[in-house]
């Protein structure tokens, strides 16, 4: 049902996960006429909705917390008080101390359900907003005066349209594709196993993220006194490492982690995620918007793929003063404001993706150093803490609290 201007909505977002929820609450209040577009029914959950655990930085939580989203959390974030990095067969370690950065947590971790389900919770409060939900977006045509997408609900098939329309559908999102926006591809030829499990040492708050030649090993303090396990894994290697009994993984963890947080005594359910990188080559198109995973699926070294895609919400909301919201500068502004970030961002993980990997003595030598200095001084580190908690580029002003 368009409106007397031919517009069904202001803005359209596709995709009801962690980032076009968080865009809803974002625009709350601003006297738009919202519309979000998810595949899921309510009760299914949207996807991202899982058991992964989420380190949230401490930005993160900022904004979250701005957006009346904390609040409804099941549990509340697992503070990040410390965070230890090394890499298996290099010497030297990176310990960072949250209060050292005038910070009581560098961030917090929560489950991805449970943040999604406290979204969920506050998008039903968002003024002006109206869900299509469970539909199928069957088509998306691009229109420089309102793209207009076709999808298909329980009562047919209807046409929307939108002064600006966001994508937030996903890694292989169809509105991107539909855009004709390229996207570069690298699979990391990587497994990621996650699961929950126990050591007989309580979680003191410290976040671990250890380097190997297979991926990254990592433990992420949770409330309840356990930790948030990822583990990388060839990918050849997946179905055999899922296939181990509980008692067999907590050994094959144990020696790819160490012993730094103590025996593992328990594991939870395990589940899997392909590590692969697509990045789109541009973040805007006429009256169109990508974002989250939709934008950039990254690397998980550093916990950076939701604080980022959180970001890229966030500026879009703060870009929007009234007016055309998909005026062609307003796009711009918007490029403009992630490009330092998103640059930075991406090439921190990909790039500790790739040399953490590397085998060769040189790069051995190289980390084993790099490690060494970023453990020593200071000065180094510092930027290393300020990404931990999300304050690179231009930060959102939702996410500067205390910085």
């Amino acid at each position: 049902m368009a409106s007397e201007d031919g517009f069904d909505y202001d803005i359209l977002i596709l995709g009801g996960g962690l980032v076009g929820n968080s865009l809803a609450c974002a625009l709350d209040g601003r006297g738009l006429r919202l519309g979000l577009v998810e595949a899921s029914a309510p009760q299914a959950g949207a996807p991202g909705f899982d058991e992964r655990k989420l380190a949230l930085a401490a930005a993160s939580l900022n904004a979250l917390g701005a957006l009346g989203v904390l609040p409804r959390l099941a549990t509340p974030p697992a503070p990040i008080r410390r965070i230890h990095v090394s890499r298996a067969g290099d010497f030297g370690a990176v310990r960072l101390e949250a209060s050292e950065h005038g910070r009581e947590a560098f961030g917090g971790v929560v489950l991805a359900r449970e943040l999604g389900q406290a979204l969920e919770s506050r998008v039903d409060d968002v003024a002006g907003l109206v869900r299509h939900r469970p539909a199928k977006v069957v088509a998306v045509q691009p229109d420089v005066d309102g793209p207009r997408v076709r999808i298909e609900e329980a009562s047919g098939v209807r046409e929307l349209r939108a002064r600006l329309l966001v994508a937030a559908d996903g890694t292989r999102s169809l509105a991107r594709a539909a855009f004709g926006i390229g996207a570069d591809e690298h699979d990391y030829g990587q497994t990621l196993v996650v699961c929950s499990l126990g050591t007989d040492r309580a979680p003191d708050g410290t976040a671990y993220e250890r380097f190997t030649a297979t991926g990254p090993v990592a433990l992420l303090p949770m409330a309840g006194g356990h930790y948030g396990a990822i583990c990388g894994v060839a990918r050849a290697e997946a179905d055999a490492v899922l296939g181990l009994s509980d008692a067999a993984y907590a050994d094959y963890f144990q020696q790819r982690f160490g012993w730094r947080a103590g025996r593992v005594r328990r594991v939870g359910k395990r589940s899997a995620y392909p590590l692969v990188r697509v990045v789109a080559g541009r973040l805007v198109a006429p009256r169109f918007v990508l974002m989250g995973n939709a934008a950039q699926s990254i690397h998980p070294i550093g916990a950076q793929g939701f604080n980022l895609g959180l970001r890229d919400a966030l500026t879009l909301a703060e870009q929007l003063h009234g007016g055309d919201p998909g005026a062609p500068a307003l796009l711009a502004a918007y490029a403009e404001a992630r490009r330092e970030d998103r640059e930075r961002t991406l090439a921190f993980s990909d790039g500790l993706a790739r040399a953490t990997a590397n085998e060769g003595f040189p790069m051995h030598v190289l980390r084993s150093f790099g490690l060494l200095a970023l453990g020593q001084l200071p000065g180094l580190a510092a930027p290393l803490a300020a990404g931990a908690m999300g304050f690179r580029g231009q930060v959102p002003a939702l996410s500067r609290g205390r910085a």
